[in-house]
């Protein structure tokens, strides 16, 4: 049995973690979630805007990144729309274009969000620098129509936003280091309020951006998306994915002690 253990086929590990993986799925359980500071902070400064208010919600990711980020942003749209929170979108990510417009339609259409007075989708811009320097003079100048080929004086809640004095916080959902771009010149330059929601990758280089102040919030990786959902109390696929990738690594963790259990066992007994 000792030597079956410690020289166990790799395709019977694989089928465990794929068992862990779909049964998860099949029948979801709900393990606890503890919420951390950084992205408590960030939610409870939206929660405290007032209606009418706006925020900037910018989707600087792209498909491969989906997974981690999506949640988040579905989870930050349902909280703005119903609080009366205007959500400027847009991206500095050319590949994450359309999928920022799709997701924002969707969550509009859940929560009976209309485009225009409630949010709207600006699009890309390429040239990052530029791109939020201009626009902390006038977003107008840097974005003439948005996404769908409209001027932006049309669009009624853009008449009221001219610049960043009228957006309370800019939330940048990255998998990259655009974060920082936002940080060195949209808080820098103009003093803006910056959250961000980012992959589990890069979640270090973010916290001395908290410990200085230059981030009011952070949402990290799917953990993260998963307390969010838990604030707004609205589980969704954050909250499910989190609970998948928990068990796959209690398997990891199982089969790595029964392995060296196993292993100075048979080395005891051949000593």
């Amino acid at each position: 049995m000792l030597t079956k253990l410690v020289n166990m086929d790799r395709r019977i590990v694989f089928i465990l973690v794929a068992l862990a993986v779909i049964i998860p799925m099949l029948f979801p359980i709900s393990l606890p979630v503890s919420i951390s500071k950084p992205t408590e902070d960030l939610y409870n400064f939206i929660d405290g805007l007032e209606a009418g208010s706006a925020i900037m919600l910018v989707f600087d990711y792209g498909p491969s990144s989906l997974a981690e980020l999506n949640p988040m942003a579905k989870a930050i749209l349902k909280q703005c729309f119903e609080k009366d929170v205007k959500v400027v979108g847009l991206t500095l990510y050319a590949v994450g274009t359309t999928m920022g417009s799709d997701l924002m339609q969707e969550v509009a259409e859940e929560k009976n969000a209309v485009y225009g007075e409630d949010y709207a989708f600006l699009g890309f811009r390429p040239g990052n620098a530029l791109v939020i320097l201009g626009m902390g003079k006038e977003i107008a100048s840097i974005y003439e129509n948005d996404y769908y080929e409209t001027p932006i004086s049309e669009l009624p809640m853009m008449k009221k936003i001219k610049n960043y004095d009228q957006i309370e916080l800019v939330v940048d959902l990255s998998s990259g280091s655009l974060t920082q771009d936002w940080i060195t010149y949209a808080n820098v330059k103009f003093n803006q309020k910056i959250g961000a929601g980012v992959t589990g990758v890069i979640i270090s280089q973010m916290y001395p951006y908290l410990q200085t102040g230059q981030l009011i919030g952070l949402i990290s990786g799917l953990a993260g998306a998963a307390e969010y959902e838990n604030l707004i109390k609205d589980p969704a696929k954050g909250v499910l994915w989190i609970n998948i990738e928990s068990f796959v690594h209690l398997l990891i963790v199982l089969l790595v002690i029964i392995g060296n259990i196993a292993f100075f066992i048979r080395r005891t007994q051949e000593e």
